[in-house]
């Protein structure tokens, strides 16, 4: 998106604060390859926390999530890009986690944005692969260093963001998105996209660069957010939870892969229409729990854990997520007695 084809030069006041909130935290990044002096994992946690401190024992970055169980159903195309067991055909065990980017964990529904998905796959050889996906189909910034600018931008105010676009205008393909894309009225509505480039290596050694994308079998149903407003702050959690308890919910995970020239290193820049796509399999999320209780809360889904065929790329995210992550786990888990449990967790108990 141009600036030319926006409202206005500056992003609308409601995408800064979405942004600023949770939406520009749909990844915590920072890399272990930066100098201290510039940019560390505790400086970036920290940017991300809200004005009144960080909610403690929760995830410093989407905060307010709702785990679940299912399967990968793999339909065997996957071992024409990569090696790993994965991309056999055969069901393997899965878990994952809905969630808002963020880093209020009782922020209500219509107030965030930016929707995301933790998922951990896991295979008989002993590989497990995490992927931390947003709805998103480009990200707001092309470096950890620019992500941390914008977070110290946004609570600024205009002219902060005005100085900030400036210098980052690519951050207006986000935007663009943010201000005009339909939000839907379920998780199972949404598609899931890793943004971030990644190498998968097949059988004979050759790798390529690819990202992936879980595209829901869901029909979206567009709703404002007022009219999300008017269905209560929790109202995601308690769809989802429901249409699973009816049927499992599938999504189709499919594979692109780049071509000469094609940027793998910003997460910004779409690749052009016409790359090659594979499906690789399904999705399939059989069981919804709730956090305090659920599979997923301790599970820290680092994008840098990987099956054997599937590597980093010259992108900086993944490796700068993973240092980021960390510190929230680390933060986090020292904090788990003001995690609020469940009377039945906490009387379980030794």
């Amino acid at each position: 998106m141009s600036r030319s084809s926006s409202r206005s030069p500056l992003v609308p006041l409601a995408v800064i604060a979405l942004v600023a909130g949770g939406s520009a935290a749909a990844f915590a990044y920072t890399a272990g390859w930066l100098s201290p002096e510039r940019l560390t994992p505790a400086r970036l946690v920290a940017a991300l926390a809200p004005p009144g401190g960080p909610a403690l024992g929760h995830r410093r970055n989407h905060a307010k999530g709702i785990c679940f169980t299912g399967e990968f159903q793999s339909n065997g195309n996957g071992v024409a890009l990569s090696k790993a067991k994965v991309f056999t055909a055969g069901a393997w065990p899965v878990l994952g986690r809905f969630n808002l980017a963020t880093p209020n964990p009782n922020a209500a529904d219509a107030t965030v944005r930016v929707r995301g998905m933790g998922l951990q796959i896991t295979t008989p050889d002993g590989d497990v692969w995490r992927s931390a996906m947003i709805d998103a189909p480009v990200f707001a910034v092309s470096t950890p260093q620019a992500f941390y600018d914008l977070l110290e931008s946004a609570p600024k105010g205009p002219e902060a963001m005005k100085a900030f676009i400036g210098r980052h205008p690519e951050f207006m393909a986000f935007a663009g998105w943010a201000g005009s894309a339909p939000w839907t009225s379920s998780y199972a509505e949404d598609p899931f996209n890793s943004l971030n480039s990644f190498l998968f290596t097949d059988a004979a050694g050759t790798t390529r660069a690819v990202r992936w994308s879980l595209r829901p079998a869901a029909t979206p149903v567009p709703i404002t957010p007022e009219e999300l407003t008017k269905k209560g702050p929790n109202y995601l959690e308690q769809e989802i939870a429901q249409r699973v308890a009816g049927a499992p919910q599938r999504w189709t995970m499919t594979v692109t892969v780049a071509e000469p020239g094609d940027n793998t290193a910003d997460p910004t820049k779409a690749w052009p229409q016409g790359r090659r796509t594979i499906e690789v399999g399904t999705l399939v999320v059989n069981k919804v729990i709730a956090e305090p209780d659920g599979p997923c809360r301790d599970i820290n889904f680092d994008p840098t854990i990987l099956p054997r065929g599937v590597s980093v790329s010259d992108d900086p995210f993944p490796a700068a997520r993973s240092s980021a992550y960390a510190r929230s786990y680390d933060l986090r888990t020292s904090e788990a007695k003001d995690y609020p449990r469940t009377s039945a967790a906490r009387s379980a108990k030794p």
